[in-house]
């Protein structure tokens, strides 16, 4: 039946931390414990996890069954016999604890067979609950209760007032198992993906994404409709959901943006918990990426000082006078068609061929990294100290979240598939024209030592008791901008075939959709069932012919007044064209009006029916921020109703379309481009991407994300443009190609006033302020 129960058959004293190292083996499902009587000690005993006590001595098991609670834990194989000897005899089991705890282990053959028989019994069940355990469980979820105030507070203030239930009972609650959490604090936790393997025959519910119009530079509020509304199918319609989201940089966090947790009484909680550090996987990302810069660097200069000899003899040291090749060696070896394993069989052409990565150092695509918007570190010059030996070289630093590890992080779908792809990531070229990867570098297995624990998604919860899942959170330019694959598949597993998992795209739904559809669908092997499109009448006002918004910037007159007129103008426009866009990959498309206070009536129900009458399957006006997830419920039913309905997906092209012909069907069905141009530049890194085997990889456009256009000021749906493609790149471990459409900043900078002006800390109470 596929269980594997370990035996400790001890003559000697044994130790709380081997019960440990079983406890923490998942490939370990039960322990029985043969030991001595003098090392049955009571820390023994109870250093075993309950689950794992197929002997049922420890306290708590013990406990349970004085108790007669027998649904959890094991029952010990002796009192099980007796119960069901009671049972034959009709006699109450409130005497069993007594009888099981007394019953003689000695006595005449005919008793020990017997209570041997009966212990076999007693495995049998054992085993039986155990692997009903395994099964799929039902979601017993005890929403929070929402009290929502008029005025609405600030978010941290809502984000404080409610009190977050345990993270070990919300995972039970959603049906996961204590062995498949790792609790970082009492909110949040890591969860195995294990789960994968207990679940995968169960069906997945249904998949929602969640994306948006053209945005201002304000934002519309796509996280906070995805929270209100899987408040609204959980707490209200009692359907199960998950919200899958991006985890903050806190590059915005402290600059311009704010946090990402969502807002108003639609947020995941603790906020503050949310948008600072979580569970550090940003910080394993900065460690790793930066690992690789200073591996490219040390090699360069040691390549540069050093003979073909020096090199190996440092490069495959002498230990106890013999040299061997570590696995990730004989791995380059094996690339550059050396099939020798005895480093006394090299040759010196094998030895030169195999020291030397001959990095050209023009040609470096890697940079640094680091969570915070600092502009200076745009360009910078390394190597500058006497003791680099003059190799100096120009290089920069990115945010964290453009690394690319954080795009692999997305896309992989098991530790394993991290792995490959952390291998194959191209760092730069050599003089000769071929690509050096992480493997070639050495590092790649140091790399997902790093990555190892940033691989499991964080369980939290939104302001009403609703599971959330946070993972991953890639650069939504010059990367794809959705939250990871393996968290969508983990929830689709937990919420069952009925339930939705409801993610959500970077930007608009030109940028941050197509690239879900043409790139992580691609990628996952999983297919939407519905579009929730996020629309606010001031970005439509502005689409619509309305003067240019600016964060930081009081509203012009026009966005806080009513102008039918304006509102008009951007449905005809934006909003229909990205519906239009959604339609291309044959997916039903709800519209989410996200209401702001200065919304009048007649402007929402305006709306509305300009979007229906674009092709949505329905349109519904939204007050989650100030209500919660009884503010979403007619969207929860319009989702839930286009859920119900077939969806066609399809994909925008075929992967093995030539790359300008992907590029340009990007451009002209999705943008609206007339056609593109490709500077000489990017004619030549296409060249040289077929030649190396990259042609088939999809497409990452990296563009802005103000317009439907490359032009940032042009707003609506602007026509008659070619898309000028100043260069191309790729990133072959995540495993895509992103043309770069204009200048593209990895690096934010700080504007006149960040946000941490305002971000202090109560020294006495440890309450944090002005985050949002």
């Amino acid at each position: 039946i596929g269980l594997n129960v370990t035996q400790i058959c001890l003559t000697k004293e044994c130790t709380e931390d081997e019960v440990s190292e079983l406890n923490d083996d998942p490939r370990v499902h039960g322990v029985h414990l043969r030991l001595p009587p003098a090392s049955l000690t009571s820390r023994v005993l109870n250093a075993l996890k309950p689950e794992k006590d197929v002997d049922g001595i420890s306290d708590l098991n013990m406990g349970r069954l004085v108790r007669g609670d027998l649904s959890k834990g094991f029952v010990p194989p002796r009192a099980s016999a007796v119960m069901d000897l009671l049972e034959k005899h009709g006699i109450h089991l409130i005497y069993v604890a007594v009888m099981a705890l007394t019953f003689p282990s000695e006595g005449t053959p005919f008793k020990r067979r017997q209570s041997m028989q009966n212990a076999g019994v007693a495995d049998k069940f054992n085993c039986s609950r155990w692997l009903q355990a395994q099964q799929y469980q039902p979601w017993h979820l005890q929403c929070l209760k929402l009290q929502p105030l008029t005025p609405v507070p600030s978010d941290i203030e809502i984000s404080r007032a409610q009190t977050p239930k345990p993270v070990d009972q919300l995972a039970e609650e959603i049906g996961l198992l204590p062995e498949e959490l790792e609790a970082y604090g009492r909110s949040k936790a890591k969860v195995r993906l294990s789960l994968l393997d207990r679940l995968h025959k169960q069906p997945d519910g249904k998949y929602v994404l969640v994306a948006g119009i053209t945005p201002t530079p304000l934002g519309e509020g796509k996280s906070t409709v995805t929270i209100g509304l899987v408040q609204a199918l959980s707490a209200h319609l009692k359907l199960n959901s998950f919200a899958c989201l991006r985890q903050p940089s806190q590059g915005p966090t402290f600059g311009v943006k704010g946090g990402a947790a969502g807002g108003g009484y639609a947020q995941v909680i603790p906020m503050e918990e949310f948008n600072l550090h979580l569970t550090g996987d940003i910080h394993a990302i900065t460690a790793a990426n930066n690992l690789v810069a200073a591996a490219i660097d040390a090699r360069m200069l040691h390549e540069a000082t050093q003979s073909d000899k020096a090199l190996f003899n440092r490069l495959v040291p002498s230990v106890n006078g013999v040299r061997r090749f570590s696995p990730i060696q004989i791995s380059r070896l094996h690339r550059l068609g050396i099939n020798k394993i005895d480093p006394a069989s090299l040759t010196p052409q094998d030895v030169s061929t195999f020291v030397r990565l001959d990095l050209d150092p023009s040609k470096i695509t890697w940079q640094r990294v680091v969570d915070t918007n600092d502009r200076f570190l745009r360009k910078i010059t390394v190597g500058q100290a006497s003791t680099e030996k003059g190799q100096m070289r120009e290089t920069g630093f990115d945010i964290a979240v453009a690394s690319e590890i954080m795009a692999i992080l997305a896309l992989a779908d098991s530790l394993e598939d991290m792995r490959t792809r952390l291998a194959r990531m191209v760092v730069g070229t050599s003089r000769s024209g071929q690509p050096v990867t992480a493997e070639d570098l050495g590092v790649s297995g140091a790399l997902v030592v790093l990555m190892k624990d940033a691989i499991k998604p964080t369980l939290m919860q939104t302001l009403e008791g609703t599971p959330v899942f946070v993972h991953a959170g890639p650069f939504a330019n010059i990367a794809h901008g959705n939250s990871s694959v393996l968290a969508d598949k983990l929830a689709l597993k937990l919420v069952g075939r009925d339930g939705f998992v409801v993610t959500e795209a970077g930007f608009g739904a030109d940028i941050g959709m197509e690239k879900f559809f043409n790139i992580k669908c691609r990628t996952s092997g999983l297919r939407p069932d519905v579009v929730v499109l996020v629309a606010t009448v001031r970005a439509l006002k502005m689409h619509g012919g309305g003067s240019n918004v600016s964060a930081g910037a009081p509203l012009p007159r026009e966005y806080i007044d009513e102008n039918l007129s304006l509102v008009a103008g951007g449905c005809q426009s934006n909003l229909r064209k990205q519906i239009q866009i959604a339609h291309l990959f044959g997916v039903p498309v709800v519209v989410a009006l996200n209401v702001f206070k200065t919304d009048t009536q007649a402007e929402i129900e305006l709306v509305c029916q300009m979007a229906k009458e674009s092709g949505a399957s329905d349109a519904v006006p939204c007050h989650h921020w100030a209500q919660g997830g009884r503010g979403s419920l007619d969207l929860a039913r319009a989702v839930n109703e286009a859920a119900s309905r077939p969806s066609n997906f399809q994909f925008l092209y075929n992967i093995e379309m030539p790359i300008v012909e992907k590029i340009r069907t990007i451009a002209t069905k999705v943008y609206g481009a007339d056609d593109i141009e490709l500077s000489p530049e990017a004619v030549a890194k296409i060249d040289y991407y077929n030649q190396q085997g990259y042609g088939s990889l999809p497409i990452c456009m990296a563009k802005t994300h103000l317009s439907l256009s490359h032009m940032p000021d042009k707003k609506g749906v602007p026509t008659g443009f070619v898309l000028p493609i100043r260069d191309v790149r790729a990133s072959i471990g995540a495993g895509f190609i992103y043309p770069l459409v204009g200048t593209m900043s990895t690096m934010p900078g700080l504007p006149t006033r960040p946000c941490f002006y305002d971000i202090d800390l109560d020294p006495v109470t440890e309450e944090i302020t002005g985050l949002f």
